[in-house]
């Protein structure tokens, strides 16, 4: 089963850039990680500002680039895992939030895992 992990948090939260020593730590776990097999694909994302939303409503699609003045929750990076179980995914995401506890004073934000469908696990 596969699961996307990302990361949410208050673009305006003054927690400053992340440290050093959380991408060191994040090296050596996606280096772990990998090498057991479970990661399929991490990364970090680019800045909120330089996105884009595509949007439909009443029938018509609509492009909006950035920035946006309003963003509530900014999702800085995500991690694709290939487990058994959702605890798995958990426990994998958990560990990974502990790395910025510990190397990150004053981050705060929120990790959400949600299962991964791929084409074949539709019916038509």
């Amino acid at each position: 089963m596969r699961f996307l992990a990302y990361i949410e948090s208050d673009p305006s939260q003054p927690f400053g850039p992340p440290p050093p020593e959380l991408f060191e730590a994040i090296g050596a776990f996606g280096a772990e990680t990998a090498a057991s097999g479970v990661l399929v694909d991490q990364g970090g994302l680019g800045p909120n500002e330089s996105s884009a939303h595509i949007r439909v409503a009443d029938g018509k699609v609509s492009v909006t680039d950035g920035p946006f003045a309003e963003t509530k929750e900014v999702i800085g990076g995500y991690a694709m895992y290939d487990v058994r179980t959702k605890e798995e995914a958990v426990e994998l995401s958990r560990r990974f939030m502990q790395l910025h506890a510990d190397t990150w004073p004053g981050f705060e934000g929120t990790s959400v895992v949600r299962q991964v469908f791929g084409p074949n696990d539709f019916e038509a």
